[in-house]
């Protein structure tokens, strides 16, 4: 059989397409998507529904963010508060701005937490949100629920990215001071989670001191929203982090490639909009912290 030059041609423009085609699969390979409180564009924030729905995405990576209550029991929960932003009291009244503070879950029971609601209200940031009646779990809670789901589904494993939420200001009046409150957190995982399979983050330094010192084996991220040179958060810090996790506009292709020569994975939060994920992918980050992890998803997969 004669074999043309034509024939050849198409032979070889099928291969390149299918090579282009597997390149570009594998080039987001090991991205890690994280869903943002679970899936806050979704459902509501920091509850285990938006966790679960995280995980029926795809995503490789639960963030979430810890309060304490009175009883010393670690919460999910994004503010030491209750937030006006979404929350009711038991009464059925919503939580005025002016008195959230007063709401304060580090003098409050996990009995009492349970009786406001977090999930009903419209919140104009996530207009698609699907509202449900629903109460801050605890992080036993979540991680009972979403080791059950992915064993009920026959789901690979997913990783967490606990932040401890910590400040100067609110030592021993919104949480445990720094010492006490990483080695609740520090007691809990080993005792209840792969400590392998997670990593621990703080925009409070003093957190990931103590980590690094006395527990050297936990991942650790250094969160990020100052203008500050990134060497000179390091320094403050005082080590090298596995993870740098900043205010995404902090970033440009330049600062990732300079973290990531450093040994640094670049993880930067919180990148919602298509165009926005597009670009910092474009950077050649190692993750991505989403709100809307589903549009991170659909993006690598195109």
């Amino acid at each position: 059989m004669k074999i043309t030059n034509t024939f050849l041609s198409a032979i070889l423009i099928l291969s390149l397409t299918h090579c282009q085609l597997k390149n570009d699969t594998m080039k987001y390979a090991n991205l890690d998507v994280q869903g943002h409180r679970g899936a806050r564009g979704l459902l509501p924030e920091n509850t285990v529904p938006a966790f679960i729905k995280a995980v029926e995405l795809g995503v490789t990576t639960l963030e979430l963010d810890l309060a304490v209550t009175k009883n010393h029991e670690l919460l999910v929960s994004h503010d030491p508060f209750m937030s006006h932003k979404f929350s009711t009291s038991p009464d059925g009244s919503p939580i005025e701005k002016e008195d959230e503070l007063n709401h304060n879950i580090y003098q409050m029971t996990y009995e009492e937490i349970k009786a406001y609601d977090v999930g009903s209200r419209f919140e104009k940031q996530f207009p698609n949100q699907e509202k449900m009646a629903i109460h801050k779990p605890l992080l036993k809670e979540v991680i009972d629920a979403v080791n059950k789901y992915i064993k009920d589904k026959n789901l690979p494993p997913v990783r967490y990215n606990i932040e401890i939420k910590c400040d100067p200001a609110g030592d021993s009046l919104y949480h445990p001071l720094p010492a006490a409150y990483a080695q609740l957190v520090y007691d809990f995982i080993v005792e209840e989670m792969d400590t392998t399979q997670l990593n621990i983050q703080s925009f409070d330094f003093r957190i990931l001191q103590y980590f690094h010192e006395n527990y050297p084996e936990i991942k650790l991220a250094a969160l990020v929203e100052n203008t500050l040179p990134i060497e000179d958060n390091i320094a403050n810090l005082g080590f090298t982090p596995e993870i740098y996790s900043c205010y995404y506009h902090l970033l440009d292709s330049e600062k990732v490639s300079w973290l990531q020569s450093q040994g640094i994975q670049v993880i930067p939060w919180t990148v919602n909009e298509t165009e926005d994920i597009q670009r910092v992918l474009d950077w050649g980050v190692d993750g991505i912290i989403s709100d809307y992890p589903n549009r991170v998803l659909e993006l690598i997969s195109n």
